[in-house]
């Protein structure tokens, strides 16, 4: 369109991981929860290993035979075997790399987004996040969601609802809540480190064609915005 606009988190993920496919990785890939699960479409389809770890790379860096991490706020870790924790540096050269490969090809980012968007589905991705000066606000909103968890968002039903300070088998415990719907994921979650209440929202679109994609990313788009309206409404913020 002759513009430019700005990549999401899970979009870089997305593409470095491509691109390590594309270059023989081998090894495991691994991403927090709260990232997006073309991840591990992306490592089943190449045959490799796939992680999800809680938020934090002090999670991400402890994966057996890791070889890619990362995770939606923008931290990766391309070279495990140089810098074992999110690195900058390394990641900004290989998308650097991705680009020239692709230019060489007479195609951008994008052209490669919308490859793995035909492949896996249209991920989309957004945050509902509220920033609170009482953090009894945060503790009541997710007893709320404990007490009354809601059994449909933006008309997508939920499937499944997991209380995550219970811990699972792949997961020790953490004070979150996930729910997965027909299409779409949640993930609930106080912020560590801010007075803010998080909530990391997903939905997949399939895509049959080329053609479908500008529809594709309407109804991504759509879903996501009504999620972040029935969610809040849920949680009383």
């Amino acid at each position: 369109e002759g513009g430019w606009r700005m990549l999401r988190g899970d979009e870089v993920g997305a593409l470095l991981a491509a691109h390590l496919v594309e270059r023989g990785a081998t090894g495991v890939f691994a991403e927090s929860i709260v990232s997006s699960s073309l991840l591990g479409r992306i490592a089943e389809k190449a045959g490799l290993g796939y992680e999800e770890t809680l938020t934090g790379f002090k999670w991400i860096a402890r994966v057996d035979g890791l070889r890619y991490g990362y995770e939606e706020a923008l931290g990766y870790c391309v070279d495990p075997e140089g810098v074992r924790d999110k690195d900058g540096i390394t990641a900004a050269l290989l998308v650097a790399e991705l680009a020239s490969v692709l230019k060489e090809q007479g195609r951008t980012l994008l052209d490669l987004l919308d490859d793995l968007a035909l492949a896996h589905g249209l991920h989309a991705t957004d945050q509902l996040s509220v920033r609170v000066e009482d953090l009894s606000v945060i503790a009541d909103a997710m007893a709320r969601l404990r007490e009354q968890p809601p059994t449909a968002l933006a008309g997508l039903a939920v499937t499944s609802a997991e209380d995550l300070s219970q811990g699972t088998d792949r997961l020790p415990p953490t004070d979150g809540l996930r729910y997965q719907l027909e299409g779409a994921r949640v993930i609930v979650r106080p912020s560590g480190t801010e007075p803010k209440l998080k909530c990391y929202l997903e939905v997949v679109v399939p895509v049959a064609d080329a053609t479908g994609l500008p529809a594709a990313r309407a109804r991504g788009g759509e879903l996501l915005a009504g999620i972040k309206r029935d969610l809040a409404t849920a949680a009383g913020i």
